[in-house]
């Protein structure tokens, strides 16, 4: 963040909005690749409103979906390099285990896409887990590559490399419009800065942040097995509530773990901003090309921030991505121009 004392610059070559995992690596990549980056963040950091505070993130391999699984030793390399850059621990290698039965579809897909040809059935499991109770009629399989990644330390250790690398990060500052134009005027509640070049990484905040430039992304914020909340409003709800996400974590740890404490010593809360299909969107604004937009992570973006933020990087720069967009593209959903027209 600049200090107070030096005069305020205004102009750059991009202005990232957003400084939760998916802005901080967009602006990361952006620097990497001397461009003059502006990264804004509306809450003094580090705060836990968002979605990237917290211990600990799951970082695995294994997806259904071909196209996530194709990133990942891109997102494995990139998380080594900023480790290596920062001499920081951020992940601590586990493995995973999935379960279900026989020829479940999800899992086969999992399967195939990490290449392994091992299903492990209830003793072939014990044995290597002592601790794990398989269910009658369901097998595992292990991810190897999975672990652990630590959500707070790689967040600061991102930023610490952008601002290394002559990024400019201004926290406590909320955006208050947006102008679009061949040059992009984003005004906050403490100066205005010009860029050709914007990326909104917004989180919840994303749909109104897009309403004004004339989109409407079916966007919904909710709890982890919770219901759909605005993101102002939180901190509203009442520590009495019920938690139905801890009754299933509780009730799976019973029936397969069951030598372990089944209520959780620390609880934090998270937001999930979900698209339908659970796909993120990483995409140009359709009427705007020098804004572009990424959003709707749906609880499985973190692992991914590092290719997450150099596709952004890639989009903003006009570059030919480094993977298929398809699955990204806003215009996958009807109606997004619906507010402009």
């Amino acid at each position: 963040m600049a200090a107070p004392s030096q005069p305020q610059k205004s102009t750059y070559d991009v202005i990232v909005i957003g400084a939760g995992i998916q802005g901080s690596f967009t602006a990361f990549h952006l620097a990497q690749r001397h461009k003059d980056t502006l990264l804004l963040e509306q809450f003094l950091l580090p705060h836990s409103r968002g979605s990237s505070h917290g211990q600990s993130r799951i970082i695995r391999s294994a997806y259904p979906q071909e196209y996530y699984s194709r990133m990942m030793p891109d997102c494995f390399r990139l998380w080594q390099q900023l480790e290596a850059e920062t001499g920081t621990s951020l992940y601590r290698q586990t493995g995973l285990v999935m379960l279900g039965p026989p020829g479940e579809p999800e899992l086969e897909a999992c399967r195939r896409n990490l290449g392994v040809d091992e299903v492990l059935d209830a003793a072939a499991l014990s044995r290597r887990f002592p601790g794990f109770r398989l269910q009658a009629g369901q097998v595992a399989v292990l991810d190897s590559t999975a672990g652990v990644l630590f959500a707070d330390r790689a967040l600061r250790a991102v930023q610490e490399v952008f601002r290394r690398h002559g990024g400019t990060l201004r926290d406590g500052e909320k955006v208050l419009s947006i102008q679009p134009g061949a040059t992009v005027t984003v005004t906050t509640t403490a100066g205005v800065y010009k860029a050709p070049r914007l990326i909104i990484t917004t989180g919840a905040w994303t749909g109104a942040f897009v309403e004004q430039l004339g989109l409407r992304l079916p966007l919904q914020v909710c709890h982890h097995h919770g219901s759909p909340t605005d993101p102002e409003k939180r901190d509203q709800v009442p520590s009495s509530a019920p938690r139905p996400d801890i009754a299933v974590l509780s009730s799976f740890i019973s029936s397969y773990l069951p030598g372990l404490e089944t209520q959780p010593a620390v609880m934090e809360t998270c937001l999930y901003t979900n698209t339908p299909d659970e796909d993120f969107i990483l995409d140009r604004h359709p009427k705007f090309s020098n804004i572009v937009i990424g959003a709707g992570f749906s609880g499985h973006g973190f692992k991914l921030a590092p290719v997450v933020g150099k596709l952004l990087c890639e989009l903003s720069l006009g570059e030919e991505p480094s993977y298929n967009m398809a699955h990204f593209a806003i215009t996958r959903f009807p109606g997004v121009l619906g507010a402009a027209q």
